[in-house]
Parts: C-alpha cells; sequence; structure tokens
C-alpha cells in the first residue's frame, strides 16, 4: 500500500471521462504501446499513448469511454507529445481500461 494522503491530494487529481476517438500504432514506444485520441467534451480533445496491445485490437478501444487524468503536464514519449494519462488496473502485466458503466458526457468528473 501507498503512504497515506489527504483528501486535497486526492482533489488536485482532475479525472474525467472521455471517447476514445481515433487509435495509431506508436512503433517508436519501447513497449507495445498505442496511441490514443481522446474527446474530453468541454475540456477538448487530449493525445496519449498505452500500453494496453495485449488486451485490446484498434478497433475495440474505438468510441470506448475511459477515464483519464487530464491536469498532468504534457510529457514527451518518443516523437509524441502525451496531455493525459488514462486509468487501468494492472492484471500481472496487462492493463485493462477503467470506463464508466454507462455512457456518460465526455468531460464528467470522476469523484
Amino acid at each position: 500500500m501507498k503512504p497515506t494522503i489527504n483528501f486535497e491530494d486526492f482533489s488536485a487529481v482532475d479525472l474525467r471521462v472521455g471517447t476514445i476517438i481515433e487509435v495509431n500504432d506508436f512503433p517508436e514506444a519501447r513497449q507495445p504501446a498505442y496511441q490514443l485520441v481522446i474527446d474530453f467534451g468541454d475540456l477538448g480533445i487530449k493525445k496519449t499513448s498505452a500500453q494496453i496491445t495485449t488486451l485490446y485490437s484498434k478497433s475495440d478501444l474505438l468510441q470506448k469511454q475511459v477515464l483519464g487524468v487530464v491536469n498532468f503536464p504534457k510529457k514527451q514519449i518518443a516523437k509524441f507529445m502525451s496531455e493525459c494519462l488514462v486509468v487501468g488496473a494492472v492484471k500481472e502485466k496487462d492493463v485493462m481500461l477503467l470506463r464508466p458503466e454507462q455512457h456518460v458526457k465526455n468531460g464528467t468528473s470522476v469523484l
């Protein structure tokens, strides 16, 4: 378990729902990954990379809603600029994306 944090630490994380609108291969990544383009509604379109190629095909991901942290600073990954972080659960070495059970408006806050 990680160290205990206070509520202010947790509330600083801006976790939102978005819809994956584009999925591309990312051959320059050190580990197999996709480049994702995600629509976060009023927050706009953001890009990220995700090492989720073992559990998901590109067609599996299109139009799927996911949870993403949208207030991290941008991060350069190879020649790609990541603007958010999708959230998943790790089972052994594979990452399973966390998603809302029902469709909600893009940009909806996660509490």
